[in-house]
């Protein structure tokens, strides 16, 4: 009896083996709009009315805008982008790509962002969440956010129905 070439391993063990020779993402900040495209396309996959790309080119282009990107292989993972005002800050936008979801990278990548708006001076940051969003309600109060408000009816989930938001602030 013979035996195969290649022996058959489970995908979950490719998987774990391609993970394991693959770098980690890293986190750096986005300083230019020449990445707009690529931040609709990832908020697309997050989001029931997701932005499109000129609005993302048009508040990279403010001197307000603060963003961080989270790069895989030389690819654009996922982002969080906010907008300063004196020593304060609006999260705007937190997403992950749907391939590294749960694997806790929207911690580090918000630890970075975070940790760049204390050291530029911010000392308080906003913002609002969709009170469903289970795993971005955890992952914000691990990090120091608290709720201060709701706004009933705010988004439009994607079977037409409305969704109340929390607010959240956190004092850096």
């Amino acid at each position: 009896m013979s035996r195969p070439a290649f022996p058959f391993w489970p995908m979950e063990w490719w998987m774990a083996w391609w993970d394991a020779l693959t770098p980690p993402p890293s986190v750096a900040p986005l300083t230019d709009a020449s990445q707009a495209s690529a931040l609709a396309r990832i908020h697309a996959t997050a989001f029931a009315r997701p932005w499109e790309a000129h609005e993302f080119e048009r508040i990279l282009c403010e001197r307000s805008a603060y963003a961080h990107g989270l790069w895989r292989s030389g690819t654009l993972q996922g982002f969080v982008l906010s907008r300063r005002a004196a020593d304060e800050a609006e999260i705007l936008t937190v997403v992950i790509a749907p391939s590294l979801r749960g694997g806790g990278h929207a911690r580090g990548l918000l630890r970075e962002h975070l940790n760049g708006l204390a050291f530029n001076g911010t000392r308080r940051v906003h913002l609002e969440v969709d009170e469903g969003n289970v795993p971005a309600l955890k992952l914000y109060q691990r990090l120091g956010f608290k709720k201060v408000g709701t706004r009933t009816g705010y988004y439009t989930k994607a079977d037409g129905t409305r969704a109340t938001a929390l607010t959240m602030a956190a004092e850096l």
